[in-house]
């Protein structure tokens, strides 16, 4: 079975413009998730799909492929659309640009069950969250049925606590695998009223009948939103790289 990386990347970030090339102990960040998606092992390709040229030849120049998307695309997804219309595999695992601490092995956890079984169009993973992420709108949380599928992402600390909870609270960690023909239609579509309420694009696959099977992994310890989160995540490289 084909399978085919795809890490969105884009210059124009509100918070941080030029975040993917942004200097983590002498590698543009987006380095950093490609060599994560590499050690990984999941697939024979890892592409950065990007609307900007800076990033394309910043790509090449540390030898990793990159392919040039529309500056339009109002999501994420659809960049990754849009590389699978012009990359045909059988699954498309989304790593995001702005995780240069994502461990390869938390992408395996993603791409393993769809890889494996035929029946899974889509998957994602969770972590647990941790003190002060239930309230936290930034913490997008799921509830999952008995079967490991997910039933609804939300921004709302689910589930609501009328009685003791017999679990923890899971927090969704934003890594995704997709097979073709759900992810080609999720850009054909427009948005949705759970997607749009909570701005989340994965309720949009979940309104329309595709069912996103979970799975437990580690989450990064932050992702890098600005420059400030940018700092904190050299320190975290220098401690890993140093153990």
């Amino acid at each position: 079975m084909s399978c085919v990386i795809v890490i969105p990347a884009r210059m124009g970030a509100t918070r941080f413009p030029g975040k993917p090339l942004c200097d983590l102990l002498g590698k543009p960040m987006v380095q950093w998730v490609v060599e994560a998606a590499q050690a990984s092992g999941v697939a024979g390709r890892v592409v950065v799909a990007t609307p900007d040229s800076e990033i394309v030849e910043a790509c090449r120049a540390f030898g990793a492929e990159a392919v040039s998307t529309s500056p339009d695309h109002p999501t994420g997804t659809d960049r990754i659309a849009e590389v699978a219309d012009q990359i045909v595999a059988d699954v498309y695992v989304n790593v995001q640009g702005d995780e240069p601490l994502i461990r390869p092995s938390s992408i395996r956890a993603c791409a393993a069950p769809i890889l494996e079984n035929p029946d899974i169009e889509m998957a994602s993973v969770f972590g647990t969250c941790l003190d002060g992420d239930e309230e936290n709108p930034a913490v997008v949380k799921v509830v999952t049925d008995q079967s490991g599928y997910a039933l609804y992402f939300s921004r709302w600390p689910i589930p609501f606590a009328r009685n003791a909870r017999f679990e923890p609270v899971k927090k969704h960690i934003g890594l995704y695998a997709y097979r073709r023909g759900p992810l080609l239609d999720f850009a054909r579509r427009a948005p949705t009223p759970l997607e749009t309420a909570e701005s989340l694009e994965q309720l949009r696959f979940m309104e329309h009948g595709v069912r996103i099977f979970m799975s437990p992994a580690e989450a990064s310890e932050l992702a890098v939103d600005t420059p400030e989160q940018a700092e904190e995540v050299r320190k975290l490289l220098a401690a890993r790289h140093s153990a």
